[in-house]
């Protein structure tokens, strides 16, 4: 398995928001608490259903949704 294949997308869940292995817990939350400061060790006592590579995959998906070609017109 991938880290980004712990990413899913349903739009019976989180109303198909990227969501860590279909559960409610958005990817953006999980980069949310990562930005405040949070550990991963503290994110993963919060949410014992939550395992590290899920924290990777978050930061994996994020870093390929932010690299996309820019467009400039000339």
């Amino acid at each position: 398995m991938t880290l980004l294949n712990r990413i899913t997308s349903d739009p019976a869940i989180v109303h198909g928001r990227a969501a860590i292995r279909g559960t409610q817990m958005r990817v953006c939350d999980v980069l949310s608490l990562l930005a405040a400061g949070a550990p991963e060790s503290e994110i993963l006592d919060d949410y014992p259903y939550l395992e590290a590579d899920d924290i990777r995959a978050c930061l994996a998906y994020a870093a390929a949704q932010s690299n996309h070609a820019v467009l400039q017109t000339v």
